[in-house]
């Protein structure tokens, strides 16, 4: 089947809406992308955005941490994979991180707050990540998308949805992008299926934490696309 009878997955706001309203928003998206890279489908997916370290924030003014973490930095000090341990959430391991987050853990098992440095906001897309990969969980990933149109359409939709067999874990990661009120995440991740995936988040610090960012159409800014190896990327995984 050619490119022009298959639309990219990514560009159709139906889909990304049902699949982050039954907790799938990252995952369901990737997916469907492996399906069509392996039936021979292209990609054409947004080259992920060369690596910036601006500022805006003055830091006796930033918005304090919602559980009281105690970081922050204005530009990115993440030169070497952090140290830290690592928990199954849904089905994929999760960073934390008694400085870097999450600092709330409810009693559901779901997690938010994370440190205002450019390690918290890779425990906040990983973890994001993998709380679309838990049944009971996936449902709440509205709560960790930013205030704002895109979040809500994304509430005012219904919770129908796919899901599938295939697994995930973090490979590496690459800081495209930090200051102190935003940040893009790249992601590598592994699928079961054989695939290497990355996959752009782009985060805001909102209401004392790091939320994922969606245009106003409730979509993802970035998409997933298929990559060939860890190049560029820094190697980090809880395996």
């Amino acid at each position: 089947m050619s490119t022009a009878e298959s639309p990219n997955p990514f560009r159709r706001r139906g889909f990304v809406v049902a699949a982050i309203v039954v907790g799938a928003i990252v995952l369901a998206a990737i997916i469907v992308l492996v399906t069509s890279l392996l039936s021979g489908g292209d990609n054409n997916a947004d080259p992920t955005p060369a690596p910036t370290t601006s500022s805006s924030a003055d830091p006796s003014a930033a918005d304090p941490s919602v559980c009281g973490l105690e970081g922050f930095e204005e530009t990115s000090s993440l030169t070497t994979p952090p140290s830290n341990e690592w928990e199954l959430v849904g089905t994929m391991a999760a960073p934390v991180d008694a400085a870097s987050g999450p600092g709330d853990v409810d009693s559901a098992g779901f997690r938010s707050c994370f440190a205002h440095t450019a390690e918290g906001a890779l425990f906040a897309a990983v973890n994001f990540v993998a709380t679309g990969t838990d049944a009971t969980l996936g449902p709440r990933l509205v709560e960790l998308v930013a205030p704002g149109p895109g979040r809500d359409v994304l509430e005012g939709q219904s919770s129908d949805g796919n899901t599938s067999n295939l697994r995930a874990q973090v490979a590496g990661y690459n800081i495209a992008a930090y200051s102190a009120d935003n940040a893009t995440v790249d992601l590598a991740l592994n699928y079961s299926s054989g695939q290497l995936v990355s996959v752009p988040l782009k985060l805001v610090w909102a209401d004392g934490d790091w939320k994922v960012e969606m245009t106003s159409a409730g979509e993802l800014p970035l998409s997933p696309a298929e990559i060939q190896n860890l190049g560029g990327y820094t190697p980090w995984s809880g395996a």
